[in-house]
């Protein structure tokens, strides 16, 4: 009897010596890890305000491949949601929302110092009010380095088990930032490093067009006199096949990029004609929308017979599904979906950068685009204005990178932010000065 009753004494003991440290321990628990990665703040911020890139760093793809994402809420910024479901228990279900991300983007820019993003936590740790923390803060001598500190914060309360389950915050809360932070740095490293913080882009659903086009390639060491002179004699090709063809240009230029090389710029000059539907050769055809080349045939070996030259006959296609009109001039269906926007004042020399602003903006936001299938391109939306030798005003041009998966707004858009305009004559407007891409670019350096 005695023995039970010194059994019973001992737990009671425990019980009470684990109640009064489970009280003293600490009601709330905080993890934090950093990494500084040589990127522009606003790219950070940006692949952070919205979760379209979270399944490519988040560490429960490495537990389990067959984890399902679904975006919920907002596209971007405060509201934003993520869920994901999995069978593996260390992945389990969850949610994550933004709650806050202060400033917001647009203030996110060259002078920006610091910024912090939240995101509130759903899962099954133990604990309340959960959140991650993401402090961005900008570093290096020109401001190019930006420090990422990733913290989570977690209360308790009174709940007693709860306070216990602080011990093991270094478990999976602590795994969860580190393997996660390290797979975010490769994800930003995929992106290229280019300040497009004063681009004002927006996502324009395109229709189909139909267009004549001729390809044309320069030496970029030519600059802007070779690119105007490739363009005008495909344009006066076009026109000139345009008129055979009893149809009429509606609209200016387009010229798609294919290849932006170090030293050779390829690219189709487009422009938009009155019908979808063509006579040549005495039969009528409607014009498609351009297609992938079938690769699937082998080219002839040496050994063999030559393979087939590319047959050019007007009426018949060629490899790309596009109608021939003769040996320079092809027709076919332009546009067609979902396209980032962005506007260029400037000379053309400005365009490549433009380009790679949507690109680098693109990946930031999580929008898929496929530049071999879809080829981005540009349309002259205003020529240039001169008199005699003197600029009067610089061209406008609007840059379009055709996307594959995208919101129906960016930010911007659902900001209310205005695209740049010449007609404001601000001081982001062309002309530009020399120290920018808009001035006219070098032989060294053009050839948009």
């Amino acid at each position: 009897m005695m023995r039970v009753l010194e059994f019973i004494v001992a737990l009671i003991i425990v019980a009470v010596v684990g109640v009064v440290v489970g009280v003293i321990m600490p009601g709330s628990g905080h993890v934090e890890r950093s990494l500084v990665v040589g990127k522009d703040m606003r790219q950070v911020y940006d692949v952070l305000a919205n979760f379209r890139r979270f399944p490519d760093y988040t560490v429960q793809r490495k537990y389990d491949r067959n984890t399902q994402f679904t975006q919920s809420g907002k596209a971007y910024g405060p509201g934003a949601e993520i869920s994901w479901n999995s069978n593996d228990d260390k992945v389990g279900k969850g949610k994550l929302t933004v709650a806050t991300a202060e400033p917001t983007f647009d203030k996110v820019d060259s002078t920006a110092k610091q910024a912090k993003i939240v995101w509130n936590v759903d899962n099954d740790w133990r604990g309340q009010d959960k959140h991650f923390t993401l402090d961005l803060e900008r570093q290096g001598s020109r401001g190019q380095l930006t420090k990422i500190t990733w913290s989570y914060d977690v209360a308790y309360g009174f709940n007693l088990i709860d306070r216990y389950s602080n011990l093991y915050i270094h478990g999976d809360p602590d795994a969860f930032i580190q393997f996660s932070l390290t797979d975010l740095q490769n994800v930003l490293a995929s992106v290229q490093n280019i300040d497009y913080s004063k681009l004002i882009p927006y996502i324009e659903q395109t229709q189909p067009t139909p267009v004549l086009l001729v390809s044309s390639s320069i030496e970029r060491k030519g600059g802007l006199e070779a690119l105007n002179e490739a363009t005008d004699k495909a344009e006066a090709q076009i026109q000139a096949a345009a008129k055979k063809l009893g149809v009429t240009v509606t609209g200016p230029r387009i010229i798609y990029t294919t290849n932006f090389g170090d030293q050779t710029y390829s690219f189709d000059v487009a422009l938009p004609i009155s019908s979808t539907s063509l006579t040549v050769n005495g039969q009528s055809h409607e014009l498609a929308a351009a297609k992938a080349p079938d690769l699937t045939t082998a080219p002839a070996s040496s050994s063999t017979a030559q393979a087939p030259a590319q047959d050019n006959t007007p009426g018949s296609t060629d490899r790309f599904g596009r109608l021939i009109i003769d040996n320079d001039v092809r027709g076919m269906l332009a546009f067609g979906g979902p396209a980032l926007k962005g506007i260029w004042n400037g000379t053309a020399a400005g365009v490549p950068q433009t380009r790679d602003m949507l690109k680098a903006y693109s990946q930031t936001h999580g929008y898929k685009f496929d530049e071999v299938v879809s080829r981005p391109y540009d349309i002259l939306v205003k020529p240039e204005v001169k008199e005699g030798d003197e600029v009067k005003s610089y061209a406008q041009f609007a840059v379009y990178l055709p996307l594959s998966d995208a919101p129906e707004k960016t930010p911007e858009q659902e900001a209310g932010l205005q695209p740049p305009s010449l007609d404001e004559g601000t001081e982001q407007q062309a002309p530009a000065s020399s120290g920018t891409a808009a001035a006219p670019a070098s032989a060294a350096s053009a050839a948009q």
